[in-house]
C-alpha cells in the first residue's frame, strides 16, 4: 500500500532531524549524561517535528542497547516505536481524549510498570486540547510520577497549556525550518524517488510549506501526482493556487507608475481567470513584505524565502520604492487581506485597496514640502527696521478698542453688553472713554462688569463717561481698517499662497504684524 512522503521518508534518529538544532543537541546530551525529565513540552508551528522527536526519544530511552542517542532501529522495541505499536509507548490524541475521565484511566494506567521496556512513555499529542479538570486531574502525576514514566506533551499553542504544568516540565520550542533546508530536503527525496525537479521549482513547494517539513513535503507529494516525474515551477503554482512573481511584479510596476487603471485590469483578470482573490491580496502582502525586507537588507537576505535569482529580481523591483513608501504598502495590504476574509464582495474590497495604495504612493512627505516652502525664501533674512523713537501718547482709533471690548464681552458671554456696544459710538482719550448710546442701553453701560471689562480692553484705568444720542447700529469688526490691509497682503505672499496649494484645507484664522511687538 502506497506511503505518502512525509510519512516515509520521518526522520528515525536526531540525525536525520533538519531544522531544530538546539533541541537535537539538549536531548542528546542528557541522555549521555542520564539526566532524562520526567515531563517536556514540545511547542512550535505545525510539521515541524514534535512528534517525530517524541518518537525518536522513545526510541532512544527504549532502545535495547540504550538508553542512547543513536538507536539501533532493529531491536524489537525500536520497530514497534516506529510501527505505532509498542505496548510500552501511548499514544493519546487530545483532541479526542481531552476529558477529566480520560486523564484517570491515564493516572490508573501510570502505576503499572513497563510490560517490557525501560520506561512507559505517554505521547500526548495536541495537548492544549485538555480541559483544565483534566489537566487538574493530572497535575500530581505529572509534578511526582513514578520513576519508570516520561511524559511527552505536543502542542502548537504552548499559551494554552496551563502554567502550573508547564512549570513541572522542561519546554522546547521548535522552529520554522530554513528555507534552504528545505529545499535541501525535498532535493535528497525527489533523487531517491527519481524525481526530475529544479531549485526553482522546489523553492515554490518551499514557499508553500512556510516553514513547514510536513506541509511541504505534502505539496511535493501532489506535485508528483499531478505532473509526474518531472516538475515545472509553473505547472507547480498553479496546482497549489500561487501566484507567479510576474503577476506580483505587474501591481508592483503600477503602483510605482500611479496607474489606476492597470490596477483594475488586474483585478478583472483575476477573478476571469477564476483566481481566489482572498489568497491574492496575501500573497501581495507577502510580496511587498518581501520587497521591504531587501529594501532594507540588500540582496540576497537570508530573511527572505526566495532563491537567488528570485531575490535579485525583488531588489530590482524594491528599487523603485523608497522604504517609508514600501512600509506604507505593507501595513495597507495586511489591512486589505484581513477586510477580505469576512467580505461578502471580495472584488469590491480588492478592487478599493489596490486603489488605496496606488493614492498612498502619492502623499508627499511632510519634510519634502517644508523644503519646498522655504526654498522659495529669500536667502538671507530680512533686516531689522529700527526702533521708533518714543512718540506722546495718542488718542487710541476709537474702532479698535471698540472690537476688543465687542470681542471681549462675546467670549464672556455677555450678550447683552456686546448688542449695547454695537450701538454705542466709543471716543477714547488717555485717561478717559466717551460712550454715546441710546437711552435704552444707558443702563447698561454702567456698573463693575462693564468697567472691569472696558478696563481690560484698553488695558489701563480710564474714566468711563456715558452719554445719550442716537447712533446708528455698526457692527464691529475684529481688527482695524490697518489690520484689514495687513490680512490680504499676508494673504497675497507667495509663500502663503503655495502652502495653501500644499494643504488644500488650510485656513488663515490669525494675521499679526511681527515688528509691531519689537521693544
Amino acid at each position: 500500500m502506497y506511503q505518502v512522503i512525509a510519512r516515509k521518508y520521518r526522520p528515525q534518529a536526531f540525525a536525520e532531524l533538519i531544522g531544530q538544532e538546539h533541541v537535537k543537541t539538549t536531548l542528546e546530551n542528557a541522555i549521555k549524561q542520564s539526566r532524562i525529565a520526567h515531563g517536556y513540552i514540545f511547542s512550535g508551528q505545525r510539521g515541524t517535528g514534535k512528534t517525530t522527536v517524541a518518537r525518536i526519544l522513545a526510541r532512544c530511552l527504549n532502545c535495547e542497547q540504550g538508553p542512547t542517542a543513536t538507536p539501533c532501529g532493529v531491536c524489537s522495541s525500536c520497530r514497534e516505536i516506529a510501527s505505532g505499536s509498542a505496548v510500552d509507548v501511548i499514544e493519546i490524541d487530545a483532541a479526542s481524549n481531552r476529558g477529566i475521565n480520560e486523564m484517570r484511566e491515564l493516572r490508573e494506567n501510570v502505576r503499572y510498570r513497563p510490560a517490557r521496556d525501560r520506561y512507559k512513555i505517554f505521547i500526548i499529542d495536541e495537548a492544549h486540547q485538555i480541559t483544565s479538570e483534566a489537566f487538574n486531574a493530572l497535575l500530581k502525576t505529572l509534578e511526582e510520577p513514578p520513576e519508570w514514566v516520561v511524559f511527552l506533551l505536543c502542542t502548537t499553542e504552548a499559551h494554552k497549556i496551563p502554567i502550573t504544568i508547564a512549570s513541572r516540565c522542561q519546554q522546547f520550542n521548535f522552529r520554522s525550518v530554513d528555507f534552504n533546508e528545505l529545499i535541501g530536503r525535498m532535493e535528497e527525496i525527489a533523487r531517491l524517488e527519481g524525481i526530475e525537479a529544479d531549485k526553482e521549482t522546489l523553492g515554490v513547494l518551499a514557499q508553500a510549506g512556510e516553514g513547514s517539513v510536513r506541509d511541504s513535503l505534502s505539496a511535493l507529494d501532489q506535485a508528483i501526482a499531478c505532473c509526474g516525474n518531472t516538475l515545472n515551477a509553473a505547472e507547480v503554482r498553479s496546482l497549489l493556487g500561487m501566484f507567479a512573481a510576474e503577476s506580483l511584479e505587474q501591481v508592483a510596476q503600477a503602483l510605482a507608475a500611479g496607474d489606476t487603471k492597470r490596477m483594475l485590469e488586474i483585478v478583472a483578470e483575476l477573478e476571469a481567470n477564476g483566481r481566489g482573490l482572498q489568497h491574492f491580496a496575501r500573497e501581495l502582502a507577502r510580496y511587498i513584505r518581501n520587497l521591504l525586507v531587501v529594501k532594507i537588507e540588500g540582496a540576497p537576505s537570508r530573511l527572505v524565502a526566495a532563491t537567488p535569482a528570485e531575490q535579485e529580481r525583488l531588489a530590482a523591483t524594491a528599487a523603485l520604492f523608497r522604504e517609508e513608501d514600501l512600509t506604507r504598502y505593507l501595513k495597507l495590504s495586511l489591512d486589505l487581506f484581513k477586510d477580505l476574509q469576512t467580505s461578502l464582495q471580495p472584488r469590491l474590497h480588492l478592487e478599493m485597496g489596490l486603489l488605496r495604495l496606488v493614492h498612498a504612493g502619492r502623499l508627499q512627505p511632510i519634510e519634502e514640502a517644508l523644503a519646498s516652502l522655504s526654498g522659495s525664501a529669500p536667502s538671507t533674512p530680512p533686516k531689522p527696521s529700527p526702533k521708533p523713537a518714543p512718540a506722546a501718547p495718542s488718542r487710541a482709533p476709537s474702532g479698535d478698542l471698540r472690537s476688543r471690548l465687542h470681542g471681549a464681552l462675546l467670549e464672556a458671554k455677555r450678550t447683552h453688553l456686546a448688542d449695547a456696544i454695537e450701538h454705542s459710538e466709543v471716543a477714547e482719550s488717555a485717561a478717559e472713554v466717551v460712550f454715546t448710546t441710546p437711552k435704552m442701553y444707558q443702563a447698561y453701560l454702567r456698573g463693575p462688569e462693564f468697567e472691569s471689562a472696558v478696563k481690560q480692553a484698553a488695558g489701563r484705568a480710564v474714566r468711563i463717561t456715558v452719554k445719550i444720542g442716537d447712533v446708528a447700529p455698526q457692527p464691529a469688526t475684529n481688527a482695524a481698517p490697518a489690520q484689514d490691509d495687513t490680512t490680504g497682503r499676508a494673504l497675497a505672499h507667495p509663500e502663503v499662497r503655495q502652502f495653501q496649494e500644499v494643504f488644500p484645507g488650510s485656513q488663515v484664522r490669525t494675521v499679526r504684524n511681527l515688528r509691531e511687538n519689537e521693544v
